[in-house]
């Protein structure tokens, strides 16, 4: 018996080489999806992990997870070409990459706004009042819920305040309501999504200028027929009741095509001098 089974062990290491099988978890058509960390890692795997088991499920296609603890170690990743799928702020689909730049897949159909928020019971009541104040970001490169918001208390308010950066939109919240931070930046979508408490704690002072939701988007390295069938297999999840749910806690709560097209006006806007290089 134990001959036999080491004769199997044999036979079965000789058809993984001869088939050019890898000792991996992950079939041959495994790609890596990476999402920027708005939320705590916890909370970004309950979110994410049902949704890649249906993307799965439809495409035949595997897809791992790469979650990352801080928004900047999310993106030196991204900028190297290190996720074969990625949910990104919008703003790094207009930065240059060496490894080339994602083609964006979809998107929500909605637009974001960046929000200034307080807590409740501040008597703060315009920006112009945040001067010299502390005011938490999630990281630097956020897009609207820093970059927006801090490039509109520079140019529009003229105020110059103290960052305080926190790695996601759920510490922020959290830093304002315990007084921590004298105001916070963030966007209306993360907000919605944060508990009643703590939405209930909080005011928002001001919004930012509308932009093109967070796209999700595929590196170029991705066969096109590949990230096409990644497209569609996302529409198709909005068209559903079940998929719709799982999409709404991204939050996606209308799924269209995206194209590069539709953040080009973003340029418009000239953050570049608030891009923080780490």
């Amino acid at each position: 018996m134990k001959r036999w089974s080491c004769a199997l062990l044999r036979f079965g290491i000789a058809v993984a080489l001869l088939t050019g099988a890898a000792p991996t978890a992950y079939p041959a058509e495994s790609y890596t999806f990476g999402v920027v960390p708005q939320y705590d890692q916890r909370q970004l795997h309950a979110i994410w992990q049902p949704i890649l088991g249906e993307l799965r499920r439809r495409t035949g296609l595997s897809f791992k997870l790469a979650g990352m603890p801080t928004i900047p170690a999310f993106e030196k990743e991204l900028l190297k070409g290190g996720y074969d799928f990625a949910y990104m702020n919008p703003y790094h689909l207009l930065k240059p990459s060496s490894s080339g730049s994602y083609l964006p897949l979809v998107r929500d159909a909605g637009n974001l706004r960046g929000i200034l928020v307080l807590p409740r019971e501040s008597a703060i009541k315009s920006p112009s009042e945040l001067d010299g104040k502390t005011v938490a970001f999630p990281a630097p490169n956020a897009i609207g819920a820093s970059m927006m918001i801090r490039a509109d208390l520079a140019r529009k308010f003229k105020v110059k305040v103290s960052p305080l950066y926190v790695k996601t939109h759920d510490s922020v919240y959290l830093h304002v309501v315990k007084g921590l931070a004298d105001a916070g930046g963030g966007v209306e979508k993360t907000l919605e999504e944060q508990e009643k408490p703590i939405r209930d704690a909080l005011r928002i002072l001001y919004l930012s200028r509308e932009f093109p939701s967070h796209p999700i988007a595929a590196h170029p390295k991705v066969a096109r027929p590949v990230a096409e069938k990644v497209r569609r297999a996302f529409l198709e999840m909005a068209a559903d009741q079940g998929g719709q749910a799982l999409l709404a806690r991204i939050p996606m709560k209308k799924p269209v095509a995206a194209s590069a097209q539709d953040y080009l006006l973003m340029r418009k806007f000239d953050l570049e001098a608030f891009w923080v290089e780490e």
